[in-house]
């Protein structure tokens, strides 16, 4: 339990970085993926019990995932950077109700009339998040971005199913990252970057610690408790990022961000639940 309390709190304090380091936000994905692909790499090569899968259909499967989750993160970084840290991470909190929608479609499973109820709860969670906000505003901006962001992990995560028995969740953590920082590096030929030892320093903090090392103490916590336990946790990644942003950065989240966020958490907590129970 303590595990996934910890991988959950680190992975909530990864939103910050998208308000600590004034980088792009692809800048700031290329630098947590390489430096979770070497650590997570290093860790494969001294634990030696992790095997990687191979065949070229496989790796090119990776490449995808890989080049997916980049998609993911820029999208989530760059919702922090034109918002705030609670909006980012409140929108993209919408994940587990796109797996429900697309789930069905998805694997040929039959659809329930409490996910189109589930959709339309998180629907009025996002439109109490923005209602003082004009159309075109940063608050819509971060709000769409953020769910966009959701949405790719929501697919990412319907992709990563079909591995998640047979593969160590710690072998496609790694292809996963390391074929993201593929897909990114040639922005390097393309946009000159300056960063300097300050903003590296925390890239490595955020690739090691709120990327890897969060996820190894996700894995080693479900072989203790529940997946749906774990997933329920899971749901307090905002909360911690919204205490974290506003203890280090002093940013309070509105009334309608924390009334529109509560309304998605909860709607996705009892749809969790209930399709748990299914």
């Amino acid at each position: 339990m303590l595990r996934i309390h910890a991988a959950v709190l680190l992975f909530g304090m990864a939103g910050l970085f998208g308000k600590f380091l004034a980088l792009p936000a692809w800048a700031i994905v290329l630098g947590r993926t390489v430096f979770a692909a070497i650590a997570l790499g290093a860790l494969i090569a001294l634990g030696k019990t992790v095997k990687l899968p191979r065949g070229t259909q496989t790796i090119l499967h990776f490449a995808l995932q890989g080049a997916l989750l980049s998609v993911h993160w820029i999208t989530f970084f760059h919702a922090i950077q034109i918002s705030s840290v609670a909006v980012g991470l409140l929108a993209f909190s919408t994940f587990p109700v796109f797996i429900t929608l697309l789930e069905p479609w998805w694997f040929d499973e039959a659809y329930r009339g409490m996910d189109v109820v589930t959709a339309l709860m998180v629907i009025m969670g996002l439109g109490i998040m923005v209602a003082p906000e004009p159309f075109g505003g940063r608050m819509v901006a971060g709000v769409f971005w953020g769910t966009i962001s959701g949405l790719t992990f929501a697919i990412l995560s319907l992709l990563n199913r079909q591995w998640a028995i047979s593969v160590s969740p710690v072998a496609i953590a790694f292809y996963q990252n390391s074929f993201a920082a593929l897909t990114l590096l040639p922005m390097l030929a393309v946009v000159q970057l300056d960063v300097d030892p300050v903003e590296l320093g925390w890239l490595a903090l955020l690739g090691v610690v709120c990327t890897a090392t969060a996820h190894v103490f996700f894995i080693h916590g479900l072989k203790a408790i529940r997946a749906q336990l774990a997933a329920v946790i899971a749901c307090l990644e905002p909360v911690y990022g919204i205490v974290f942003a506003y203890v280090l950065l002093n940013e309070r989240p509105t009334s309608y961000t924390l009334c529109g966020g509560g309304v998605i958490l909860l709607t996705t907590i009892v749809a969790m639940r209930k399709r748990a129970s299914v």
